[in-house]
């Protein structure tokens, strides 16, 4: 990575301000920080009790296939297991599911996937316990996986609610015109898998009350809880999730598929139970992103103006529902991407298959479409000779344009703004520039690649992406938050669960630019607290730091209110700067502390945004609160001869809003560019027949450090939205959604291959003398 990435806040070339120490605007670190680099920071995996048992998940080894019978005898009877548990003993709710309840706890008489379950160990030891679940003898009668989601459409049934999970067909404008230029394409998208650097893990705890404590690195704690309740036959509080160190979160973490077995099994035995997965049970049981296929056909006038977009858009959501409704409203709404189309004609799909369950991933749904129409545009620069990035500053979209959906975009979209900015930064120099030695170039394969200097091409691309923020169609997004203030110590509770995006130290910030007081501690997320929703869509820079700037606000006027009496003054002409309380006039001038005098002050507040609706049956409606946009620059290199891809930078341009941390704001970009690198190169869970191939992070390849190129963040818009709470707008899902697609552009300006598949294989890189 560039040092440019680091110290580009608000851009490369801009003169630097001084920053705060601490508020809004300061590079503050994380609280955990340092004992996370030391390795003492405490995660589920690490958890400990007395008397503790340890579970083991027997998982399905088939894709489909249907259950003639389960004996688990043999495994009860084993020493030091203390309980067996399959679909016979789940005293609540069989089937659990965030948006539909379509997925089983236990397989009873069919299997839909791979790595399925079908019956949990409890013992007093590990080993023991993953010996009794080998020990299950199951009854299989294997049938013939429907793999290929165009065949789901014509396939018998899966589910009893049928293989069609959702179909948007949208209609915006006149569907008989066409265009003087038309070109077409169609695109597939793999399976990425969310690959946390810590796999799945928990610790239940059975209580007094008949209730169960579950201690687990949850993202939407008050949601699992309601799920495994109903699972459990309990009432909601009769079980508490409590929320541990969340070691990475790229999506949703913590399957409810993993809570509910270790739940049951400390109810059924009475003895606090743990469950580590391996890698390979965690690549088996949590969700991946929609492997989607999509047909596109872009109409434009001879001058490049878009006229008509044309797009069939098939998600495979594997056996459950989980998120696919969800992603497939991004796909639709998003289809013609970030610029102005007068007519869209759209029909979208999520179907049911035997491929393992898909779910939320980071910028699902918004990424496929992103490398399928920003493929449409590069087609259509081609045919008509126009410069790339050119033809997509024809189309721009901008604030007051209105989307297929109908929805007119209210919030800041400085798309071209975007697009000039990378365009005319700099571009690298080639290797010859850096060295006249072939022995010094950086090529693609890696300094021991078989790479010929002669087979190289270089070739630079643009991609233009687009998400969401918060959730859509009607969601009730809320969070409430509590604030108390006690001998100048602050303490924030919020159920708003810290993931690696900052928000602990987000809420630091606010309290500490609200009320003055430089220390403040965020207090550990559960269910006891009112629900904050879940980590994604960047709602929690929006509705839970809203929630806690309202209470935080409600205490300063607490703080001020007997200060402004005494002087006979509005607490408006009041100010709290570095622990200080001064009036306007300065005849006053007390700290913190002593306006405190002992007194602990707090005061509980909710934020709800205004509130959306769900696309109608011709796909229109104002089902989005707020959308950010971000364009990429990629440079690569090309071996045309092997294939092998070398990304030697990427410039980022991105519509920010406001800049709330300066250090954190650069980490998630480049977090976001290095996950969108992965998925457009290496990043792809193979599932031959159904069945996943090497659930292993030997054989899904990650990018690594060695891998990352050079980001340079050269432009950050800092144009608030003003119906947002600080202005600001989410940071890491756009990059995720244009890194791949910008890299394809670059591609195929090098090769002049159509590459219309990611991750890009190496065989739609080479370049032949029939190509």
């Amino acid at each position: 990575m560039s040092n440019d990435a680091a110290n580009a806040i608000p851009a490369v070339d801009a003169p630097q301000q001084e920053q705060p120490v601490h508020g809004l605007g300061a590079s503050l670190p994380s609280a955990d920080a340092r004992a996370k680099a030391e390795g003492t920071f405490p995660y589920a995996s690490d958890l400990w009790a007395e008397g503790l048992l340890w579970a083991a998940v027997l998982r399905s080894p088939h894709a489909h296939a249907r259950i003639r019978a389960i004996d688990t005898a043999a495994a009860a009877a084993m020493p030091g297991v203390r309980a067996v548990v399959t679909h016979a003993d789940v005293p609540g709710d069989t089937a659990y599911g965030r948006s539909v309840a379509d997925r089983p706890v236990f397989a009873a008489d069919v299997v839909r996937h791979h790595g399925e379950a079908i019956a949990a160990v409890a013992a007093d030891h590990p080993d023991t316990a993953r010996l009794a679940a080998a020990a299950i003898i199951v009854d299989y009668e294997v049938l013939e996986p429907v793999t290929d989601p165009e065949k789901a459409f014509s396939a018998p049934p899966l589910h009893p609610d049928g293989n069609l999970i959702r179909h948007i067909p949208l209609r915006y404008g006149d569907p008989d015109i066409t265009g003087e230029v038309v070109v077409e394409g169609l695109y597939r998208i793999g399976r990425q898998d969310p690959a946390p650097i810590g796999a799945e893990a928990g610790l239940a705890v059975p209580r007094p009350d008949g209730g169960v404590e579950i201690y687990t690195a949850s993202t939407d704690p008050h949601t699992d809880r309601d799920l495994a309740a109903a699972c459990f036959g309990l009432a909601p509080d009769q079980v508490k999730v409590v929320v541990t160190g969340v070691p990475g979160a790229m999506g949703d973490r913590e399957d409810p598929g993993f809570q509910i077995p270790l739940g049951l099994l400390a109810l059924r035995t009475g003895a606090p139970v743990k469950l580590a997965a391996s890698r390979e049970e965690s690549f088996l049981g949590h969700g991946h992103r929609h492997p989607t296929l999509l047909r596109y056909r872009h109409h434009a006038d001879a001058e490049g103006r878009l006229v008509k977009v044309e797009a069939q858009i098939l998600l495979d959501a594997g056996a459950y529902a989980d998120a696919s409704s969800d992603s497939l409203a991004a796909a639709v709404a998003f289809a013609c991407g970030p610029y102005v189309v007068p007519h869209a004609f759209i029909e979208g799909w999520a179907v049911r298959t035997n491929n393992p369950p898909s779910g939320h991933v980071r910028g699902e749904g918004a990424m496929q479409v992103c490398a399928a129409y920003e493929g449409q545009m590069d087609k259509l620069a081609a045919k008509l000779g126009v410069d790339p990035a050119e033809l997509r500053l024809r189309n721009a979209l901008a604030t007051g344009d209105l989307l297929p959906t109908g929805q007119t975009v209210t919030c800041p979209a400085p798309v071209a703004e975007l697009l000039e900015a990378v365009r005319d930064y700099p571009l690298p120099p080639l290797p010859m520039d850096i060295s006249e030695s072939e022995e010094d170039w950086l090529l693609p394969g890696g300094p021991e690649g078989a790479g010929e200097p002669g087979a190289v091409r270089r070739g630079v691309g643009y991609a233009v992406g687009m998400v969401h923020m918060l959730g859509a169609e009607g969601t009730d997004e809320v969070s409430t938050a509590t604030v108390k203030v006690q001998d100048g110590v602050a303490t924030v509770l919020c159920a708003a669960v810290e993931t690696g995006q900052g928000f602990s130290t987000l809420a630091r910030q606010i309290v500490q630019d609200v009320l003055g007081v430089e220390e403040v501690h965020v207090a550990p997320v559960d269910t006891d607290q009112p629900p904050a929703g879940p980590a994604t869509h960047g709602r929690h820079t929006w509705v839970s730091g809203g929630a806690v700037e309202r209470a935080a606000k409600m205490v300063r006027t607490q703080l001020l209110q007997p200060l402004a009496h005494k002087f006979g003054m509005s607490t408006e002409l009041l100010q709290i700067a570095d622990g200080k309380i001064t009036s306007y006039d300065g005849v006053l001038s007390t700290t913190v502390m002593e306006a405190l005098d002992g007194k602990e002050l707090w005061a509980t507040a909710q934020c709800r945004p205004h509130p959306t609706e769900p696309l109608d049956e011709a796909g229109q409606g104002d089902a989005f609160v707020g959308l950010a946009f971000c364009v990429i620059r990629a440079v690569v290199d090309v071996d045309i001869e092997l294939g092998s891809v070398r990304v030697v930078e990427l410039a980022v341009a991105q519509d920010v809003g406001r800049v709330l941390n300066p250090a954190q704001l650069a980490t998630r970009i480049e977090a976001g560019v290095t996950q969108g690198l992965g998925a457009a190169l290496t990043e792809n869970l193979r599932t031959p027949r159904g069945l996943v191939r090497h659930p292993d992070l030997t054989g899904y390849a990650l990018p690594t450090a060695l891998d990352a190129p050079d980001i340079r963040v050269v432009e950050l818009v800092e144009e608030r939205d003003v119906v947002a709470p600080f202005g600001a707008k989410p940071a890491s899902a756009v990059p995720v959604v244009t890194t791949p697609a910008a890299i394809a552009s670059a591609v195929r300006a090098a090769t002049g291959r159509p590459v219309n598949r990611l991750p890009i294989r190496p065989q739609a890189a080479v370049v032949t003398s029939g190509s």
